[in-house]
């Protein structure tokens, strides 16, 4: 694998952006936008969005070309439990990952996006979907998800993934000599990494969900507690150089 370079950041900050989280999707958002503009996003957006009383929140980060890496995590949650895995888990990485990657020129636009809405049908995911233009879903090499981490090993749904980015995560995670498996989200439901792929756009969920641990979304059982930290820590060290590494390799003309 090609060498990349990230700005790591600590498990202390990781951790404590983790156990910072708020129950109503108002507040969750108003935290993000925070740490984003406390890091130096240099485009921080809200996109309104139909039927959601809470809007997108979109950091872009222009490369030197005009392709573009999305990589997302939807913000909301249900009543039950806190909502910590599902899915401040990955939210709450989206302006950490911005801090990892922001060090260093890309060649790729990075547009960080914490979607509102996932738990009521994906309503966020698919309203920006929808509204991109036929040369922005042409210029998009890869759709990045992040639903419910940290509850075991890093896992991709394989089922609902484009082949390539799985072929390429598992490359990053064999030479960073992480665990990786594919485990399928069917039984769950759907995640926002659809509402890309319905547009033919490429596409990967990365997750930590089990047949052992399913239950735990959705329930009162979703708390901080659940998280298992090192799971969690290497999924973001993972994710951090698999976004570097997709920069170079998509911008090679064979790998698309």
């Amino acid at each position: 694998m090609a060498q990349v370079y990230v700005n790591e950041l600590t498990r202390d900050v990781i951790e404590s952006r983790l156990s910072h989280f708020a129950k109503k999707s108002a507040e969750r958002q108003a935290i993000l936008k925070k740490w984003f503009e406390d890091a130096g996003c240099p485009s921080l957006t809200e996109q309104p969005v139909k039927h959601a009383a809470v809007p997108n929140l979109v950091c872009t980060v222009p490369g030197t070309t005009d392709k573009v890496i999305i990589v997302g995590a939807h913000f909301d949650c249900v009543d039950d439990g806190d909502g910590v895995a599902d899915n401040w888990s990955g939210a709450s990485l989206l302006p950490s990952l911005f801090e990892t990657l922001k060090t260093r020129p890309r060649q790729h636009t990075y547009i960080f996006i914490a979607f509102t809405d996932e738990e009521k049908g994906m309503v966020g995911s698919e309203f920006y979907a929808n509204h991109m233009t036929k040369e922005e879903r042409e210029r998009t090499d890869a759709m990045v998800n992040m639903d419910t981490l940290g509850l075991s090993p890093t896992k991709v749904w394989l089922s609902h993934a484009d082949k390539n980015l799985v072929e390429l995560a598992s490359k990053v995670a064999a030479a960073m000599k992480l665990p990786i498996a594919a485990v399928n989200f069917e039984k769950v439901g759907a995640t926002d990494s659809d509402s890309f792929l319905q547009k033919k756009m490429p596409a990967i969920t990365i997750h930590s969900v089990t047949q052992q641990n399913h239950h735990i979304l959705h329930s009162t059982d979703d708390k901080l507690r659940a998280i298992i930290l090192d799971d969690y820590y290497s999924t973001y060290r993972f994710t951090a150089v698999y976004l570097a590494f997709l920069d170079g390799k998509l911008a090679q003309p064979a790998a698309r």
